[in-house]
């Protein structure tokens, strides 16, 4: 025999166990259908005596949904009930008869905004929350107490500062317009993702992008603080249409793990009337704002907006106060993506005439769907090699005019006999002019290769510019004596201009190229001898020069400071002791004595380390070199050298964004953009820069403190 017990609890006994359970199962389940009937029959018999939509009533009247707070029950007539809201004073069907209409749609018309009277008061209540105000919350929805239908399931419960913040985010992001959050479209949107969301008013969304504004400079604020490297800063100068100018100061420096940063600091704007005195103060502030003051090692520039006046206040303010040191390179007063572009336009402008019959040309060819067949035809016809196809250029960049002409130029063979097949094709371009074309389009091509760095990597090291620089300055010098007298005439103005601007950066892109190990000063001597012939020596030795005057001033910072394992040291003098050998008369010789042999021993040191660097084998010619990551590698064998090389590889060549290299013109700011607060206006410039920094590594284990946006 076998025992079990059923769910009433009984012990039951007998082979059929396994059984028995469902048995006790559903005889449960008839006892509890038959309390219900029960139940229902008294419910009945109370309610006889009321009229069928009371009782109806009666039954729905423990009503747990949150519309009742929003929602008042009156009886229009017999049988026939209607839901008023309290804000609106509009009325729903509720009950008509023995009908129920629920209260859903009760619910759409205050979650979704549709009372217009509650969406007014929210709006009113998130904007005065926003001014610091305080907040009413009478008039908000409550929260329910239980996830609503549909949200359960997955777990995820709305969250409105949540979204608020990622809406500000997003403005950032993707430059959209403050006042998206007003636009019908948008609401309308947002509301169909999440009907709860509240819509938020323009000063709310706009102090949110403050606050994240103010969130990430402090993160940076920090970050730079703990960074062992100088930093340098770049002015960029953007026009608008409200007679003000704005002055984007972008920092760039190398933190203590190595890697390269180039963040927007400050846009301030200024007016027209009052330029010079404004750039000074627009450095000046940064400098405060950020803590820069003895920090700062070189300013980057465009000669456009300066003045020799500006210039020396601008100078004082560089944490190397001396103005000769490096030739006084470390004020940069051409911008090399500006001076590239000025050459372009000016070559251009040569050979306006004929450049604009290639770009009528052009238009022709591409204005009709025959017109293009037709030159497809006699391309096949004429068996070109060309696999390219006729472009048409934006005057406002440069490239595109120099691609327009030399796919224009590919295909000159079937311009010269398009107007026989094309009678409406009556621009004439002589093969004279084509052959000019030709010629332009060379000298073009190394502007265009000299610039490309820049797109690419916007703010690249500073080493990888001297062999452009050069190699470009080598090409307009050859082609000043060419033979050709068109080109002559064409390269003399813009080797003059390029030969200026080479000799007042040379020293300093010398001095980033010889710290890379790749070239050291090979590459800087072999250049110079090609450049300046028989008067290269003076120019060689002045970037030898410049090098150990850095280290001098780098190992004068760091020997009587730190010691080789970092620690922080004092230097102190003990008193004598009573009673010890009296040597205060030679107290004076013997402390400038020690002095002098500290000097001394420490300069034997910092040239055996510049001169073991220099003469070393040079690493192997590589396009991928990651000089960072090798200096970090290194930096344990050339302490002094280091520090250096995190300083100057730094160094901006250029103060344009990559998008901006090839503009012809200024770039200018938007009337939208223009009408905002100068707050607003840095908050969304600078916010957006610094997001391409989130993806960084958080482990700081060299710097100070995290960077984390």
């Amino acid at each position: 025999m076998y025992s079990t017990t059923c769910e009433t609890g009984n012990e039951v006994k007998g082979p059929n166990k396994k059984v028995l359970p469902v048995f006790c199962y559903v005889g449960r389940q008839l006892i509890y259908l038959a309390l219900m009937a029960f139940d229902t029959h008294v419910t009945t018999i109370n309610n006889n005596d009321k009229p069928d939509s009371v009782a109806h009533m009666d039954r729905h009247k423990r009503k747990k949904s949150i519309v009742w707070e929003y929602f008042t029950v009156e009886s229009v007539e017999a049988g026939i009930t209607r839901a008023y809201c309290k804000q609106c004073k509009k009325s729903f069907a509720y009950i008509s008869g023995s009908k129920l209409s629920g209260t859903s749609h009760l619910k759409r018309h205050i979650t979704l905004g549709i009372c217009q009277v509650l969406r007014q008061k929210n709006q009113q209540s998130s904007c005065a929350k926003t001014d610091g105000s305080p907040h009413d919350s009478a008039n908000r929805p409550k929260k329910r107490t239980r996830t609503a239908p549909g949200l359960a399931s997955n777990g995820i419960v709305f969250d409105q500062e949540r979204c608020k913040h990622d809406i500000a985010k997003m403005i950032i992001l993707h430059d959209y317009p403050l006042h998206i959050v007003g636009q019908q479209g948008f609401i309308h949107f947002v509301r169909t993702l999440q009907p709860q969301f509240n819509p938020l008013c323009l000063n709310s969304v706009e102090a949110d992008c403050v606050a994240i504004y103010r969130r990430k400079k402090q993160n940076l604020l920090n970050f730079i603080k703990g960074i062992p490297a100088r930093v340098h800063l770049s002015l960029d100068l953007w026009t608008s249409n409200q007679a003000m100018r704005y002055i984007f100061v972008r920092g760039h420096f190398i933190d203590g793990d190595w890697n390269l940063y180039h963040p927007i600091l400050k846009v301030i704007s200024v007016p027209f009337s009052d330029p010079d005195d404004s750039l000074n103060q627009t450095v000046a502030t940064c400098l405060a704002d950020w803590h820069l003051e003895d920090r700062l090692l070189t300013i980057g520039f465009d000669k456009s907006f300066s003045n020799e006046t500006v210039i020396g206040n601008l100078r004082g303010l560089l944490s190397f106060k001396s103005p000769l040191i490096l030739n006084g390179q470390l004020l940069n007063r051409n911008c090399y993506a500006r001076v590239l572009c000025r050459l372009a336009v000016d070559a251009l402008c040569s050979m306006r005439e004929t450049i604009g019959k290639v770009r009528d040309s052009v238009k022709f060819v591409k204005s009709s769907e025959s017109h293009k067949k037709k030159f497809f035809e006699l391309k096949q016809q004429l068996q070109l090699p060309s696999v390219g196809d006729l472009l048409t250029d934006d005057q406002s960049k440069w490239n595109t005019t120099y691609h327009m002409l030399v796919a224009a130029c590919e295909l000159k063979e079937v311009f010269a006999c398009y107007d026989a097949f094309v009678p409406g094709y009556k621009t004439r371009i002589t093969l004279h002019d084509w052959k000019r074309l030709a010629t332009l389009c060379t000298y073009l091509k190394y502007l265009y290769d000299a610039a490309s760095i820049l797109t690419a990597q916007p703010y690249p090291t500073a080493n990888i510019f001297f062999p452009e620089v050069s190699k470009l300055q080598v090409e307009l010098t050859r082609a000043v004596f060419s033979d050709d007298p068109f080109l002559s005439n064409l390269i003399i103005p813009l080797h003059e201009k390029f030969d200026q601007y080479w000799r007042e950066s040379c020293i300093i892109l010398a001095i980033a190229v010889a710290l890379d190990p790749r070239h050291k000063m090979k590459l800087v001597e072999f250049t110079f001898a090609k450049i300046f012939g028989e008067t290269a020596e003076p120019w060689i030795r002045i970037v030898e020069d410049g090098l150990r005057e850095l280290f001098v001033e780098y190992n004068t910072q760091m020997l009587p400071f730190t010691t080789t394992d970092g620690e922080e040291i004092m230097l102190k003098t003990e008193p004598c002791q009573e009673g010890s050998f009296d040597n205060s008369i030679f107290e004076d010789g013997l402390l400038d004595y020690e002095i002098c042999l500290a000097d001394f021993i420490g300069t034997q040191q910092l040239k055996s380390e510049l001169d073991e660097y220099l003469e070393e084998h040079l690493l192997p010619i590589e396009q991928q070199f990651d000089i960072l990551s090798w200096w970090k590698s290194n930096g344990f064998r050339y302490p002094t050298l280091s520090r250096i090389a995190s300083d100057f590889l730094s160094t901006p060549v250029s103060t344009l964004s990559g998008d901006s290299v090839f503009d012809t013109e200024i770039r200018q700011m938007d009337s939208y953009r223009s009408s905002l607060g100068s707050l607003t206006l840095e908050a969304l410039i600078c916010a957006k820069d610094w997001f391409q920094y989130e993806s960084l590594p958080t482990d700081v284990s060299n710097t100070a403190v995290k960077l984390e946006f």
